[in-house]
């Protein structure tokens, strides 16, 4: 017994390691959504919601920066360069981010981060000489450029109230701060700049058009500043109404040499010689504005940085990503491409796809094949066809870049109650025959599955609902005994159900099925997932955390169902929105707290992965999908998209060659790695000298790749030579062998 626990417990050991050995964490945003702008040097730099960008226009190419590459903030609003040529970064957050290209670091600043206000969000950097002026939900604080450290923080100007938002600053001899309530300016040789009586402030009473102040500018010796309701310019005492044509919201004052540029939402106009002399109209609407001497005027918007020149005002600058930062369903295909869904009918973006190097997206202006935008499920079929689900319009097959659209007419597919012609599809799955499976939302005539072979379509509705209008029906998955699980977040009817045709697909009356609740011992009726491992055990993701369904082999054709529900302890306590299962038979977990691994059985938490121990983008993971033969998990998050590579890849059937690297094998003082691929399943592998000394056993993870740390069996690393690495399977029965040769550094 002792020799048995000893060997479980080197085991045990050896499996949280192996959760522990992911690398290569990539991030995928869309980083059209430009908040702030800047001009370099060697191009412009820009804060999106979905991180950093540099372009540089003589190599026209991008540089990104994301969590990946060490920044803390996500959402970023604000960026300027300091005299140093470091770029800064404020986020929605309150993180700020320093960004030394000299030596490609990142340093943060979580000082408001980590503070006490409701709202941190930085609303505008800005470098003079060697202070950063910080611009916030709060106030304006001052940031030593040098040193990274707070040495100032001003919260009351004059009778404003205390702690309003700053929305920019300017300092030019004087400090000028925008606000929402008015403009409050430095009075001339005040220096206690946290006294409120050191500020003239400035609102709608004294003459500005509105009191949300948003851009203040020196132009022509004169103070202007833009406002929500228009422009003012002062006259020493008070505020006149400045161009009093351009009323509306001015978004971003800009002055270039002798030119004050305006802009006005969608509109930019260029006032010199006391005169407006041009007018540009971009196709949406922007936020700011900045100069570059290789790219001239650029405005910031949601499409991206718009190039704005006479011949062409709507050329947009941003680097090639996915439509948007959400992923509310993902699914890889055979060929290792990922495809997303984008959401329902809240801004969808159509779908997109990823092959590991490039993005395509497809929406409805540039496929007009499709017949929504709102694809909110995707699917990949065996036969390496991917079906996407839409809102409202049916579904869509995709395959060898064709695009096969099924909707009311040609499937016989009805739509909601309170519109039959809204056809919603939420799920999808292929049987043994390989035929197609296809979930309905809520069938206003109760026909909840839907069956298509090469020859025909069948509707199936469940008759354990009776005649009760059930809706909101997700997550089908087919089992590999030909069962359907599904199930239902209507209030009238909330839990799981199943249903299996017998295989004869025109007779109802051998059909099994079932609705199964808390009273059938499931944890929680709310089900946000649903998955089968590689043991056919059906995952039940709820509420209240996880319940594993086994024996679903009874619900084959003649046996009398006996499932056997229970539910995983170390889960209990999360919200799990999503479950994938790995090649090893581990499954990852998606919460509202962060991702976890956990064993086969899911008795051990074998990792945990969050914002502030990963590049994770968000703790609110919303979709897993992994790449089987790569070893690649991507985690849709509520604020974009995150991989990284893990051990965990499909073994071979037998053995043929084994592959490993890095070749030679250099021992360093540090982590040592080495890979060896071209593993069939629960191999396991013997490090011998060439003299035929035992140096080590060790114990795969399961599935195709296994590392060696360059260590004996006394945890000593090994000496410079030629070893051998035996692999076999657990009967002996076969054998494969490759050479490594070990130095030390």
């Amino acid at each position: 017994m002792k020799n048995k626990f000893g060997i479980l417990f080197v085991f045990l050991l050896s499996t949280v390691a192996f959760s522990q050995q992911n690398s290569n964490w990539k991030n995928y945003t869309n980083m059209q959504d430009v908040q702030a702008v800047i001009s370099a040097n060697n191009g412009v730099w820009a804060a999106t919601s979905g991180g950093g960008f540099l372009f540089t226009p003589s190599t026209n190419s991008f540089k990104t920066l994301h969590r990946t590459d060490g920044l803390n903030g996500i959402n970023l609003t604000a960026v300027t360069i300091d005299s140093h040529g470091k770029v800064w970064f404020g986020s929605q957050e309150g993180v700020i981010d320093v960004y030394n290209p000299a030596d490609n670091s990142i340093k943060s600043i979580l000082d408001i981060y980590n503070s006490n206000y409701s709202v941190k969000q930085i609303t505008e950097l800005k470098s003079s000489g060697d202070t950063i002026f910080v611009s916030t939900s709060y106030g304006v604080s001052l940031i030593n450029a040098t040193t990274l450290l707070f040495f100032d923080t001003f919260f009351k100007f004059g009778n404003f109230p205390s702690s309003i938002q700053a929305n920019c600053t300017l300092k030019s001899g004087l400090l000028y701060v925008c606000t929402v309530q008015g403009l409050a300016i430095q009075k001339q040789g005040a220096t206690n700049l946290l006294a409120p009586e050191s500020w003239d402030v400035y609102s709608t009473s004294d003459g500005l058009p509105s009191a949300n102040v948003n851009k203040v500018v020196l132009y022509n010796g004169s103070v202007i500043v833009g406002t929500a309701g228009g422009l003012a310019i002062f006259n020493g005492t008070s505020w006149q109404n400045f161009l009093p044509q351009l009323s509306s919201n001015i978004n971003d004052l800009l002055v270039r040499n002798d030119s004050l540029y305006i802009l006005s939402d969608s509109l930019i106009s260029v006032y010199a010689n006391s005169a407006i002399t041009t007018t540009y109209k971009l196709a949406s609407s922007a936020i700011a504005l900045s100069y570059s001497n290789q790219l001239g005027l650029l405005a910031a918007s949601s499409t991206g940085i718009y190039q704005v020149y006479s011949t062409n005002v709507n050329n947009t600058i941003d680097p090639q990503g996915p439509a948007s930062n959400q992923f509310p369903s993902l699914a890889v295909d055979n060929n290792g491409v990922l495809w997303c869904a984008s959401g329902t009918d809240v801004a969808p973006k159509g779908f997109y796809k990823y092959d590991g190097k490039t993005w395509a997206n497809f929406n409805m202006s540039n496929t007009p094949s499709l017949i929504s935008n709102a694809f909110h499920v995707v699917y990949a079929a065996p036969d390496n066809s991917v079906y996407f689900g839409a809102w409202g319009q049916g579904f869509i097959k995709v395959k060898n870049d064709s695009i096969q659209t099924y909707y009311l007419a040609n499937t016989g597919m009805e739509g909601i109650d309170i519109d039959p012609k809204f056809l919603v599809v939420s799920g999808f799955g292929t049987d043994s025959r390989g035929n197609l499976w296809v979930l309905n939302y809520g069938s206003i005539n109760l026909q909840t599955l839907h069956l298509f072979t090469q020859d025909t379509i069948y509707h199936y509705y469940i008759p354990v609902t009776g005649s009760q209008y059930i809706s909101v029906y997700f997550n089908l998955i087919v089992d590999q005994y030909d069962t359907k699980w599904f199930n239902s977040r209507d209030p009238s009817r909330t839990g799981l159900f199943y249903y299996n045709e017998n295989g004869t697909y025109a007779n109802l009356n051998d059909d099994k099925y079932s609705f199964l609740t808390t009273a059938d011992g499931l944890t929680s009726n709310t089900i946000y997932s649903i998955v089968m491992d590689t043991r056919g055990d059906i995952w039940v993701g709820t509420s209240l955390g996880v319940n594993i369904i086994s024996n679903t082999e009874t619900l084959a054709p003649g046996l009398t169902p006996q499932l056997s529900i229970s539910s995983v302890f170390s889960l209990r306590e999360y919200t799990v929105n999503c479950l994938a299962v790995d090649p090893i038979n581990q499954k990852w977990v998606g919460t509202n707290q962060g991702l976890l691994l956990v064993n086969s059985d899911g008795s051990e938490v074998l990792a945990t992965y969050n914002t502030q121990n990963s590049p994770l983008l968000s703790n609110i993971i919303n979709s897993i999908a992994i790449d089987k033969n790569k070893g690649i998990v991507y985690i849709g998050t509520d604020q974009g998209l995150t991989s990284f590579q893990t051990p965990a890849i499909q073994p071979k059937d037998t053995f043929s060659k084994l592959f490993m690297y890095p070749s030679p094998f250099v021992l360093t003082g540090g982590v040592n790695r080495l890979t060896i691929d071209g593993l069939i399943s629960n191999s396991e592998i013997k490090i011998i000298t060439v003299y035929g000394k035992m140096v080590k056993d060790l114990l795969s993870p399961g599935g195709r790749v296994a590392f060696w740390d360059g260590t004996d069996s006394q945890g000593r690393l090994v000496s410079s030579g030629v070893y051998l690495v035996v692999a076999y399977d657990q009967q002996g029965n076969s054998v494969v062998t490759g050479k490594i040769a070990v130095l030390h550094k």
